[in-house]
């Protein structure tokens, strides 16, 4: 496929109307990111019908230690996607050759890295966490396994980041849709043939991230543009790498510095016993999905700015930063309610045997649902800067905003016997999210005028 002519799957994120090519966009990646959460309700589901509500908990609580390990790399992702939109913005297509070329190794380096270093700090980080005793064993296994899918986690994601910041969001979708199917089959198979409980679905959801890794490759050699990848150009260059952390490593390490403060809150959680895990789990995955419905503008703010702003389109980079806002905003509001509306026959889909873990998970439906479109709103202005190339204020903002804020909460006002609770526990999330959204607000304003003068 040329350059000059957009197949099908491609939409012009320079040209055309933007209102419309947002939503066209950001549905195909809404639609990928539920499927990517169903590797994870599969496997909640799956256990909590055949196995127990203490699989459930077992599962549920290693989404905090694996966020924790792996967000730092997946967040080098952004930095491909930014460098690619940039560059075809820019119509430099050998950097975005070199960008393409240099993504695939360092995905398939951090990957094994990732694996060995799951492996080994696995049981350590449950034990810090204070995991109940009755979920420990169970936990560890299941990270285990799952962290044997790394190489394939990290492969899919940045070669899908590459095809979105070309306009592509379908092909992703395809590509999570056939692996999520395997996966959902490869569940019941693991679970209720085998009887492999846990082990059965970390299994089932590593091999589904390899095959959409393979998917997502044979993709990028398929195409015939300057995001098309070769083997025998396989490298790490020096200036693409520069270029992926800059953007990427800030945006990494704001994951990693979240996953820290979600940890904490996860340890605060585990004090409540399995119970109160299992119900936060679910509720916790069902809100995944209002979650990833909002995310969809971030990575339309952040390839959008990123083309507009490489070709020095500047009007077109405001309006794209308003539309994003209003549309995550009107997103947040509708799913979160929806989901809230809903909260007690949606984790009874995942908690079979306990009322009161369902009741337990209603309380962080209530406190996190029904305000939700504000960490939509944080996110969706963390993708307008680093369209713009900043990637340090936002991870900066975030840190200070969410992390610091949530650190103090836990360790002074929740450690009050009066405050000691699962509703405090749970409203500074909603807390965090409106100081940090003011702040980026504030960010973006100064950057905006700095940078898109006309």
């Amino acid at each position: 496929m040329s350059r000059t002519t957009l197949s099908r799957r491609h939409i012009d994120l320079v040209n055309g109307p933007l209102a419309k090519n947002i939503i066209l966009y950001a549905l195909p990646i809404i639609a990928t990111g539920m499927l990517q959460l169903l590797f994870n309700a599969a496997d909640l589901v799956v256990v909590g019908r055949w196995c127990g509500s203490v699989s459930v908990a077992a599962v549920g609580a290693t989404g905090a230690v694996i966020n924790l390990t792996v967000t730092l790399f997946i967040g080098l992702s952004v930095g491909v996607g930014v460098a690619v939109a940039t560059g075809l913005g820019a119509r430099d297509h050998e950097k975005v050759s070199e960008t393409v070329h240099t993504a695939v190794p360092v995905a398939l380096i951090g990957g094994v890295v990732l694996t060995a270093l799951g492996v080994i700090i696995t049981m350590p980080l449950l034990k810090l966490m204070a995991t109940p005793e009755d979920v420990i064993d169970l936990s560890a296994l299941y990270m285990k396994i799952y962290f044997t899918g790394m190489p394939a986690s990290l492969l899919y994601n940045y070669g899908a980041a590459v095809l979105r910041a070309d306009g592509d969001t379908r092909r992703p979708l395809i590509f999570l849709s056939s692996a999520g199917a395997l996966n959902v089959v490869l569940n019941v198979i693991f679970v209720t043939v085998f009887d492999l409980d846990v082990a059965g679905v970390a299994l089932a959801t590593s091999a589904s991230q390899y095959f959409s890794a393979v998917l997502v490759l044979s993709a990028l050699i398929r195409e015939q543009g300057p995001i098309r990848f070769e083997w025998k150009k396989m490298r790490i260059s020096r200036g693409a790498l520069v270029q992926i952390v800059r953007i990427g490593l800030p945006a990494g390490l704001q994951g990693a510095m979240f996953s820290i403060s979600n940890t904490i809150i996860q340890s605060s959680l585990n004090s409540f016993g399995s119970v109160a895990m299992a119900g936060c789990a679910a509720a916790s995955n069902i809100e995944g999905f209002s979650y990833v419905a909002m995310n969809a503008f971030n990575q339309c703010a952040m390839n959008f700015v990123g083309q507009n702003y490489g070709a020095r389109r500047y009007d077109r980079v405001k309006k794209v930063a308003r539309l994003c806002v209003l549309d995550v905003v009107l997103t947040g509001l509708l799913v979160g309610w929806t989901v809230y509306a809903l909260g007690r026959p949606l984790l009874g889909i995942y908690i079979t045997d306990s009322e009161a873990a369902i009741a337990y998970g209603l309380i962080r439906m209530r406190y996190i649902s029904t305000v939700h479109w504000l960490n939509g709103l944080h996110d969706t202005m963390t993708g307008v800067l680093r369209g713009l190339g900043s990637s340090f204020v936002p991870m900066l903002v975030t840190v200070v905003g969410v992390c610091v804020t949530r650190i103090i909460w836990i360790y002074t006002i929740f450690q009050m016997p009066r405050f000691h609770s699962l509703e405090m526990l749970y409203i500074v999330y909603p807390i965090s999210w409106i100081i940090t959204s003011a702040m980026l607000f504030v960010c973006y304003l100064v950057l905006a005028k700095k940078k898109l003068a006309d």
